[in-house]
C-alpha cells in the first residue's frame, strides 16, 4: 500500500522552530514531487513547499527564508525545518506526493498523508 505519514508538529512560542517529517511506505520519495501543504480550519489548503524529483525546490512567499525543505533518501523521509515561527504559521501540516514538476496546487497531488498539527502561540 502506497502512503505518506507526517510527524513532528507541536505547540511552540513565535519565533521558535519546529521539524515535520514525512515517511513514504511503499514510494520511494526520491522519484516523485513532495509537497508540504497547510490547511486552518475554515480556510484551503495552502501550499507552503515543494521538492521536485530532481530536486528543484519551491517555497510559498510567505514562508520563503524561515522554512527549508530537504529529503533524507536512505530514510525515504521527506522534512520541512521552520524556522522563525509565526502564529500565522498555524495550521495542519500535510505531506503529498505527485509525478510531474513542483507545483504548489494541492489538486496536482495524489497521495496524501493524515497531517500533523502545528500551533504558533504569541
Amino acid at each position: 500500500q502506497v502512503q505518506v505519514a507526517e510527524s513532528g508538529g507541536g505547540l511552540v512560542q513565535a519565533g521558535g522552530s519546529l521539524r515535520l517529517s514525512c515517511t513514504g511506505s511503499g514510494l520511494a520519495l526520491k522519484d516523485v514531487t513532495m509537497g508540504w501543504f497547510r490547511q486552518y480550519p475554515g480556510k484551503e489548503r495552502e501550499g507552503v513547499s515543494c521538492i521536485s524529483w530532481s530536486d528543484t525546490t519551491y517555497y510559498s512567499d510567505s514562508v520563503k527564508g524561515r522554512f527549508t525543505i530537504s529529503r533524507d533518501i536512505s530514510k525515504n523521509t521527506l522534512t520541512l525545518q521552520m524556522n522563525d515561527l509565526k502564529p500565522e504559521d498555524t495550521g495542519m501540516y500535510y505531506c503529498a506526493a505527485r509525478s510531474g514538476s513542483c507545483y504548489l496546487a494541492a489538486s496536482w497531488y495524489v497521495i496524501w498523508g493524515q497531517g500533523t498539527q502545528v500551533t504558533v502561540s504569541s
